[in-house]
């Protein structure tokens, strides 16, 4: 069981990584500097919260992943190829993020669906709710910027 559980975190800790690189991506190709400020925070988050997953996974006896994903990398490369496509407008670099949003939902779903041990659960949990709130903070402000240009 411990090697299921160590896999299932250090999935989730890519996730956060991949997490991490695309919000600092984000916050070097706006040019508004309350979204720069929005990506750095969520950067942290991340950075946090791929810690706090590599953390349990030594506890556990495990190797903690520690980069992101080859699915992640494509993910932030595919955000600066629209980035430079599209201009690098504010409206495009928040469309990428909610989609790695979205990746990240789907990920913590799942990892929620499988059976985990109730302190462990509370973590992932916890961490699933900051991807909710983050991809719904995310959508309200690329709504906002679509409805401005």
């Amino acid at each position: 069981m411990a090697d299921r559980i160590v896999k299932l975190l250090n999935d989730l800790t890519e996730t956060s990584k991949n997490g991490e690189k695309g919000f600092l991506a984000a916050a070097e190709d706006t040019k508004d500097p309350e979204l720069r400020g929005l990506f750095q925070n969520r950067a942290n988050d991340c950075a946090a919260g791929a810690a706090e997953l590599q953390a349990i996974v030594s506890r556990l006896g495990g190797k903690p992943e520690t980069g992101g994903s080859v699915a992640g990398a494509v993910h932030r490369g595919w955000v600066n190829l629209k980035a430079a496509v599209t201009g690098r407008s504010d409206a495009a670099i928040l469309e990428e993020c909610e989609r790695g949003e979205d990746v990240a939902k789907h990920d913590y779903t799942n990892a929620l669906r499988e059976p985990l041990p109730e302190d462990i659960r509370a973590v992932v949990q916890r961490q699933y709710e900051g991807v909710l709130r983050n991809h719904d903070q995310i959508r309200a402000l690329r709504d906002r910027y679509r409805a401005s240009t």
